[in-house]
């Protein structure tokens, strides 16, 4: 039975699904959006919604070193994180993000989706 399983596996290893959940959170930061599979936006999307959600409370050391455990390697989308983004959502209480399809990719017929701020 599989109760209570939240997350996607998407078919890799635990320590290579969180560098590349941690690299497409980065390109969200700094870009503004992401195109991928509609199970890795799925998963991405958590992850940013709970960054942001942490980010929200201030720019403290403590908060920093929170959202810089789950993001480590990026050190300009942290402080664009902080100085722009969270500011932002302060008085949102969550829905950070918007999913938009786009349909499916003729090569594998994969269902795409593009990750944006709202």
């Amino acid at each position: 039975m599989k109760h209570q399983i939240g997350r996607k596996k998407l078919n890799m290893k635990p320590s290579h699904k969180r560098s590349v959940l941690r690299n497409q959170i980065i390109t969200l930061i700094t870009h503004g959006h992401v195109v991928s599979t509609k199970a890795r936006i799925q998963e991405v999307r958590r992850m940013t919604e709970r960054l942001v959600t942490i980010a929200r409370e201030g720019n403290t050391f403590a908060v920093r070193r929170r959202v810089q455990a789950l993001v480590p390697y990026n050190d300009q989308a942290l402080t664009k994180l902080f100085t722009e983004i969270a500011p932002k959502y302060v008085s949102r209480p969550g829905g950070y993000t918007r999913v938009i399809s786009l349909g499916q990719r003729v090569s594998d017929t994969a269902h795409v989706a593009r990750l944006e701020w709202v």
